[in-house]
């Protein structure tokens, strides 16, 4: 029974300070307490066993000063009290006051030695005292060795020393089984494990230790991959502890299943368990994931009724969560978070640091931070906080800050470790510079899957498929195997290309390697096939997810609008709301993009204004450029211009540039002129304001000016971006430009072209000589039409593939109007449908009609 020392409150103690009434007072001395063997040995014991190493140590010291030998009993407590406080430098000290002792060492204090040093991370002491024991060896002792290989990561000599063991006639025990399943919990031993497993249910241990469960979850959860197998063993244990919920939950978490983590945490509560730290850093961690900041406060309130708001790992979790939850962008609750943790070292700098980072817009504050952190807070950097800092890096697109922050890792003995290479692998990847990309990448002393997803990132990034292709197989062949990452780079890479034969490839290998339920792939997933114009695949894998965040919902309502289909965008857009899911400032872009190409005014005004008032968003430029588009579909130029001058920030480049669009649909010359006037005065090198004007003067047959401007185009080198259209074949991608002769099959595409012109023009097509932008004699302009890329592409399509599989071309600019038409009236001549990604939209074309209404 622990006894406490502390005076009652209405005690006060007794003066230090003479007393001069007390001069002539005799003060009599308390007797001499003997000091014996064993008063020193109960002393001893009472302070190791309430954790009091330091006064525990004391007392041995003065055992030693009163020439009293300490026997094993005293050094036993003492050690298993270091171990269980986790004080392993007094554990070592004990060790060496028994090493100088006369002792003979028996099996307990050498078990309880290997037990001390595997904690600590000293693996070849432990095997030394574990080697030295001879004879005295018991199954403890085995347990202790097996376990301290698991522990400090080697697996293969934990397998062999379990081996070993059977081999040398001790029969496993419960944690023998716990330790060699937990060196088995890998890819490359998982097979292994399996054998361990069947030796363990014909012993019937499954069922006798909470440690063998949890190891088995490990088993299935890590080694294989396999979540659903982990929850069956789960379910299967006669008993669970609280450790045994907190794991099961970490590994949903952890696999990529935040709901199923949360819904397994309200269960673990209902029940009366109570939650830990680690429980609570997992589940926080799952919120974060969905974004789900209700019930993330939810959870902080728990956090302090159960005293735990001081502790780092936990603090950590809440500036992550608050920062991935941050409604419109703020880390004000993140911050407060950081700012309210009683102390702050390398974990709780890295978590609000990184936090910055991810937030997007925030990369520069993320840089003042660790400044900060090495100079103010005098904490050391690790190498979780070098890789954040190289992200932001990444973000700002400054490689030569990047190479700088890279420089303090390599002085601070970072530069081998992966994460670190890592990230300067996506530094350089985000700046264009693959090559120097895969320098580090063959700089790294050891490549792990992450370095490999770095660089399959870049090159999807940088639109190079082949080459992310190539090191994706290299992958799968290796050891290192594949992960949702992997996975979600590639499908990436296939959307921005439109690839997606490619990227029906890898939906097909992905469900292979379990993935099909994984949240990010899933969205990956919805992202590839809506952007490759393939609406109903992206809406089945949306409709069959298990979990859906803020990403989700964001990504299906993106591709409805772009799609042009607005009411089943807006209506989505309900449905997360009626879900509860919040939603962010991506998401109200999806929705105005919606009612913009629908023509919704009225309803774009009403959810622009609703972003501040129901859901505390506020309004971003993207936003306010999404409002002058709508008005500038719709004609009200007048409106969008008043609009624009109500603005509470001075308008950019994106905003005129919008209203210039709006202003060539129109015909409006003067407010165009303005427009490009006021882009121009912040810019005067911007090509596309240059382009937008000149059009716009063709368009109104003003060929003097259109030619003008080209000219000063020409003379400040700013060069058009050239229009290209493609379209994926047998999963190669064909890319075309105006006039293009250069394919194989040119001559097959014209002779189609020709054709396909003849056969709708009897149908009544007539071209469109509007969409001619350059001053030519009548008899040219309708042969610069037909050259059109889209119209190449399109030609090619119809020679290529056979209904009814539809024709998806892709093209960098926005489709020219002629095509437009020109496409309808092909749809319905060959009885095809075509689908059409421009820079701004799908047109989906069938029967002579398009889903945008002819309004883009």
């Amino acid at each position: 029974m622990m006894i406490s020392l502390s005076l009652p409150s209405s005690a006060s103690p007794p003066s230090l300070k003479p007393n001069r009434h007390s001069r002539h007072r005799v003060i009599s001395s308390p007797p001499q307490q003997t000091i014996t063997f064993e008063s020193l040995k109960d002393r001893l014991i009472r302070h190791a066993n309430v954790g009091h190493i330091e006064e525990a140590i004391s007392t041995l010291d003065l055992m030693s000063r009163a020439n009293l030998t300490p026997d094993l009993t005293t050094y036993s407590v003492l050690l298993k009290s270091c171990i269980r406080t986790r004080n392993f430098e007094l554990g070592r000290l004990v060790h060496s006051k028994l090493s100088v002792s006369t002792l003979d060492l028996d099996t307990i204090v050498l078990n309880s030695l290997i037990s001390l040093y595997s904690k600590c991370g000293d693996w070849r002491k432990a095997e030394e005292v574990f080697k030295s024991m001879g004879e005295l060896r018991d199954l403890v002792s085995w347990s202790a060795m097996i376990s301290s290989y698991a522990r400090n990561g080697l697996n293969l000599e934990a397998v062999l020393m379990f081996y070993e063991m059977v081999e040398f006639g001790e029969w496993p025990n419960e944690y023998c089984f716990s330790a060699a399943i937990r060196a088995c919990s890998n890819r490359e031993y998982a097979r292994i494990g399996l054998v361990v497993f069947g030796f363990l249910v014909k012993t019937g241990y499954f069922e006798a230790d909470v440690c063998v469960g949890c190891a088995l979850i490990d088993l299935f959860a890590k080694g294989f991959g396999d979540i659903e197998l982990a929850k069956k063993v789960f379910n299967e244990m006669p008993e669970r502890n609280s450790v045994s919920w907190t794991l099961m939950i970490t590994r949903f978490t952890q696999r990529g299943f935040p709901r199923d983590a949360i819904e397994l945490f309200l269960d673990m509560v209902g029940l009366g368990l109570v939650p830990d730290r680690f429980t609570f850093s997992s589940v926080l961690s799952a919120c974060s994931e969905l974004g789900l900041l209700s019930m993330g406060q939810q959870l902080h309130s728990w956090v302090v009724k159960y005293g735990l708001c001081l502790d780092v790992c936990v603090g950590c979790s809440l500036v992550d969560m608050y920062a991935k939850c941050a409604v419109d962008g703020s880390l004000n609750d993140s911050r407060k978070a950081f700012d309210r943790m009683p102390e702050h070292n390398v974990m709780s700098w890295t978590a609000i640091i990184t936090g910055y980072v991810q937030n997007g817009g925030s990369n520069n504050e993320a840089i003042d931070l660790y400044c900060r952190m090495i100079t103010q807070g005098r904490v050391k950097p690790n190498h979780f906080t070098f890789a954040g800092l190289l992200k932001a890096c990444g973000n700002l697109f400054n490689p030569r800050l990047g190479e700088q922050i890279y420089g303090h890792a390599v002085k601070s003995g970072f530069s081998s470790v992966n994460c670190v290479g890592n990230s300067l692998i996506s530094v350089y990847t985000k700046s264009d510079r693959m090559e120097d990309a895969r320098k580090a990448f063959e700089f790294l002393f050891e490549k792990n899957l992450v370095s490999y997803n770095a660089l399959v990132d870049g090159y999807t990034r940088n639109s190079d498929s082949d080459e992310a292709f190539e090191l994706f197989n290299q992958i799968e062949n290796s050891s290192v195997g594949v992960d949702a990452f992997t996975f979600a780079s590639l499908l990436s890479g296939c959307a921005s290309i439109g690839a997606v034969g490619r990227g029906e490839q890898i939906h097909a290998r992905l469900l292979k390697s379990g993935f099909e339920f994984n949240l990010c792939v899933c969205n990956a997933l919805i992202s590839m096939y809506t952007r490759c114009g393939n609406m109903e695949a992206g809406f089945q894998v949306f409709s069959e997810m298990k979990d859906r965040n803020v990403i989700s919902w964001t990504s299906i309502i993106t591709g409805f609008a772009k799609h042009g289909f607005a009411k089943q965008a807006l209506e989505l857009f309900n449905q997360m709301l009626d879900f509860g899911v919040e939603p962010n400032e991506v998401t109200y872009v999806a929705v105005l993009s919606a009612c913009s190409h629908a023509g919704l005014t009225d309803e774009g005004f009403m959810h622009f204004h609703s972003m501040w008032k129901k859901h505390g968003i506020k309004q971003r430029m993207e936003h306010y450029a999404c409002m002058v588009d709508i008005l500038g579909r719709s004609g009200f130029l007048d409106e969008a211009i008043e609009f624009i001058k109500s603005m509470p920030f001075t308008p950019d480049a994106l905003i005129w540039r919008t209203l210039l669009g709006a202003c060539r649909v129109h015909g409006n010359m003067e407010l165009g002129e303005y427009a490009a006037g006021m882009i121009l005065e912040r810019d005067p090198t911007d090509p596309s304001a240059h382009v937008l004007l000149s059009n716009l003067y063709a368009s109104t047959g003003q060929w003097k000016n259109a030619s003008k401007l080209r000219k000063l185009m020409k003379e400040r080198g700013l060069v058009k971006e050239a229009g290209c259209s493609w379209i994926e074949i047998g999963n190669k991608v064909h890319k075309f430009y105006v006039g293009d002769t250069n394919h194989p099959e040119a001559k097959e595409i014209y002779e189609e072209l020709d054709e396909l012109v003849m056969e709708i023009k009897e149908m009544g097509y007539v071209p469109d000589m509007n969409f001619v932008l350059h001053e030519v004699e009548e008899d040219q302009k309708e042969q610069y039409l037909f050259q059109h890329s889209e119209k190449i592409a399109l030609a090619y399509g119809l020679i290529s593939t056979s209904r009814p599989k539809p024709i998806r071309i892709f093209k960098n600019l926005r489709v020219c109007g002629d095509c437009h038409t020109a496409m309808k009236y092909v749809s319905v001549a060959t009885g095809r449908e075509i689908v059409v990604r421009d820079s701004n939209r799908f047109h989906h074309i069938k029967d002579g009609m398009c889903s945008c209404n002819d309004y883009w």
